[in-house]
């Protein structure tokens, strides 16, 4: 093994732009690659920073079908909306050299899960990845192409015969649910705030899969407002056991940081250092499970100065194996030239200075607590079925 991180990153991948005041930006993506190269994590021993062009359509169709794929590259070249499509709403506006630049995300994220099946690398992280809302003949939520299950299939087509993806994105990660609904070889994990409040209204726990499928389909839907303490233990109560107990033979995870408590576009209250532990506990499980075969990918996160730069920083530094202290300094120049461009300060330490402590599930339920309800509805809804115990990990 040549090298211990492959990161895709390169100025192209900036293209996918849906335009003034849309609330993905590419500037988040600008920023936190500025950053994670002034933190030096370009220079760590093993990682290994490659470009990304655009995926065929050969790999496209392993997940979209023909007809939208078609209907993307016609509307890249027109400008015309096609709503049978999900193109051209508030949403996802249609944007020339809109298929290239999707389909240039896909193949980061397949090319990366290529290198860990191979051995070519332990990790692989694509953070302009993570686009789990795309379905397969529509776009969706800011998402064009769905390219966490593009290399999900990518890898099961390679030889994995269980891949566990783990979605930590305020929302649903109900595009790469939809795909794997009935495949029994990947156990789908999203924990988000509950449809009730935030996009796209889907993801309950009695949802659970397709005939054949049971129980890979997981759903940990949270009350608006829940913080570390209550978010921490609800991955660790389902995400930790659950693949552990499906074996997995590659983790794929998304990283959406937009359960911020800063996000404007939700209403949870994660912080910077919640969001690296479960980066942690994510890289932990790859290598107790999977030989740490382990590709990471982005997602929401709409904080674009205060949140998403160092969220994805810490998560590239702990897969590089070289993970940065809570409390470091964030590097002046950086904050200089965040100053200089967009006449504002950014956060000057690493962290935002929680513990990022909770309460392990096992310790006690609280019939009382909400975030103990939610978590309890999911395990009794699918601990069973993958042989389990819902009271006991």
């Amino acid at each position: 093994m040549g090298h211990s991180l492959q990161l895709t990153w390169c100025p192209s991948l900036l293209g996918y732009d849906f335009g003034f005041g849309h609330p993905m930006s590419p500037v988040r993506l600008d920023l936190t690659m500025s950053l994670v190269r002034a933190l030096g994590l370009f220079d760590v021993p093993g990682v290994q920073v490659v470009d990304a062009h655009p995926a065929p359509d050969t790999e496209l169709l392993t997940v979209h079908s023909q007809e939208y794929v078609d209907a993307v590259r016609r509307a890249s070249t027109t400008g015309r909306p096609d709503l049978a499509h999900g193109l051209g709403t508030e949403d996802d506006p249609v944007f020339a050299g809109m298929h290239d630049a999707a389909a240039r995300i896909v193949s980061g994220s397949v090319a990366g899960a290529r290198a860990v099946w191979s051995g070519e690398v332990a990790h692989a992280v694509n953070i302009t990845g993570g686009m789990h809302h795309a379905m397969p003949a529509a776009a969706s939520g800011f998402c064009i192409y769905n390219d966490a299950a593009v290399a999900i299939r990518r890898l099961l087509a390679d030889g994995a015969e269980r891949v566990a993806y783990v979605d930590i994105d305020a929302h649903h990660g109900d595009g790469v649910e939809r795909v794997f609904w009935d495949d029994p070889r990947v156990v789908t994990i999203s924990i988000h705030e509950s449809g009730r409040s935030l996009f796209p209204g889907t993801g309950h726990a009695t949802d659970t899969g397709g005939p054949g499928a049971e129980g890979t389909a997981v759903n940990l839907a949270l009350p608006a407002g829940t913080g570390d303490a209550g978010w921490l233990r609800a991955v660790e109560a389902v995400v930790a056991p659950v693949v552990r107990g499906f074996g997995a033979d590659v983790v794929v995870s998304q990283h959406g940081c937009d359960a911020h408590a800063s996000d404007p576009l939700t209403n949870l209250a994660v912080s910077i250092d919640a969001q690296r532990r479960v980066a942690e506990i994510v890289h932990e499980l790859a290598h107790e499970v999977a030989d740490g075969r382990w590709l990471a990918l982005g997602g929401g996160g709409y904080a674009l100065l205060d949140v998403v730069p160092r969220a994805w920083s810490h998560l590239i530094a702990v897969a590089a194996h070289a993970p940065i202290a809570p409390d470091a300094e964030v590097p002046a120049e950086w904050l200089a030239d965040v100053a200089t461009r967009w006449g504002r300060s950014a956060p000057d330490r690493m962290t935002d200075g929680a513990d990022a402590a909770f309460r392990e599930f096992r310790d006690g339920y609280d019939p009382a607590d909400d975030v103990d309800r939610a978590i309890r509805a999911t395990r009794a809804a699918v601990f069973p079925h993958l042989g389990l115990d819902p009271h006991h990990d």
